[in-house]
């Protein structure tokens, strides 16, 4: 949580981090300031003091809604600047960075730098600050080892009441495309609309986002609604010109967030529209089971990983193959069981091959449970996803309930 940034700064040494970028789509710089509208902004804090936040003076309003210590950057005076690095823009953001450290009496020790900039000027400009600064060493870490991914992988309430809103906005959109896809009719083995056209995946991936963008969502990484083949390959987003027919199932895998990059929410459905064969069935049942024992084994303070352990024996069990003895596996279980989610849609706790003893299941944490099979060559794939909360009780709680029918009914007509 955020009340855990000091405490994690310490124990990894860090005398400050630094945060850069816009203040929407940058989970560093939303996850500090709250996601207000700023087009670029600049972000310190020091270990044990409170963060301060450098802003545009365009943006000086939006800069004083994080309700956070505030500076405008205008009064550094960055023309000075460039004509004392001789022109030279690189040198010049350099020198501000290194004016702005100064006075918060950060020259020595350690910082960690987070956010979004292109990794070009990123390199260039901290590369120049390094030179003026030696005594001062900068910090990159990767998403596996980051600092703040740590503090992120468990929620305070706050937070919470975000996702669980986005929970209600998926599944009212979940709601809405079984809706729109029960109110047509078939001909011919597939789903047609009121002049007997046939319906393709991009027509309803076109309502996804604009019914998300009605609730105030957005859908920035796109979403999964890939039927027959393509459902049989976990992140196969779907070919927007595939039919939809009857009786394939289809995995509806929906990740959006909040407008301006906020909090997301993570949940996927298998349908087969109007029926479904035996094999689609047995492979729905299967899913469904795994799914069931798993949440019934969920214990606040386990290892994540060891469930993914126990999803691979349930699904052998079952006479499925699973990456626990190949993990080049192509059909069969072939993914980890689910993931950390917040500001990031893939983040800490892990479950899979890279966790660690550190990705466990506390008081806080968000996780995706989501076990699947998939066997393209038989044209067929399901899984099944739900986001859950370790809550502050230690009590497992699916976020935003809804119904895991596999069979979505259709209409028969001479269309």
């Amino acid at each position: 949580m955020k009340s855990d940034l000091d405490r994690l700064m310490k124990t990894r040494n860090l005398d400050a981090i630094l945060v850069t970028g816009p203040a929407q789509h940058n989970p560093a710089m939303v996850y500090l300031t709250g996601g207000r509208h700023m087009t670029s902004a600049d972000l310190i804090k020091p270990c044990g003091g409170d963060p301060l936040l450098y802003y545009n003076p365009m943006e000086r309003d939006e800069a004083a809604a994080t309700g956070l210590r505030t500076k405008n950057l205008a009064e550094y005076g960055f023309e000075d600047l460039l004509k004392q690095a001789e022109g030279d823009t690189v040198k010049a953001l350099a020198l501000r960075y290194q004016k702005m450290l100064t006075e918060q009496s950060i020259t020595s020790g350690r910082m960690a730098i987070y956010g979004k900039i292109d990794v070009g000027a990123g390199y260039a400009v901290f590369s120049a600050l390094r030179e003026l600064m030696p005594d001062l060493e900068i910090v990159g870490e990767t998403a596996r080892d980051s600092m703040l991914l740590e503090a992120m992988a468990t929620k305070d309430e706050s937070e919470i009441e975000h996702m669980r809103q986005m929970g209600k906005i998926t599944t009212t959109v979940v709601g809405n495309v079984a809706d729109f896809l029960t109110s047509h009719q078939a001909k011919n083995g597939f789903l047609v609309d009121r002049t007997g056209e046939a319906l393709k995946i991009g027509d309803v991936k076109r309502r996804i986002n604009l019914w998300l963008a009605m609730e105030g969502a957005e859908n920035p990484e796109g979403v999964i609604f890939a039927i027959g083949r393509d459902a049989g390959v976990p992140h196969s987003s779907g070919n927007a010109d595939d039919l939809l027919r009857l009786g394939h199932t289809i995995i509806f895998d929906i990740f959006p967030c909040e407008a301006g990059g906020g909090y997301h929410y993570d949940f996927t459905r298998t349908w087969c529209l109007g029926f479904a064969p035996e094999q689609a069935q047995a492979l729905y049942e299967d899913v469904f089971e795994v799914y069931h024992q798993i949440m019934a084994e969920l214990e606040v303070g386990a290892l994540f990983k060891d469930y993914q352990k126990r999803a691979c024996e349930l699904f052998e069990a079952r006479g499925h193959p699973t990456i626990k003895e190949d993990a080049t596996l192509q059909e069969g279980y072939v993914h980890s069981l689910g993931h950390g989610l917040g500001l990031h849609v893939h983040e800490r706790p892990w479950s899979g091959s890279t966790a660690t003893q550190d990705d466990v299941l506390h008081p806080g944490a968000v996780v995706t449970i989501e076990p699947g099979l998939y066997y393209p060559d038989k044209g067929m794939g399901c899984r099944l996803e739900d986001t859950v909360w370790v809550n502050l009780d230690g009590k497992i709680e699916v976020l935003a309930d809804f119904p895991m029918d596999l069979v979505l009914p259709v209409g028969h007509g001479n269309h």
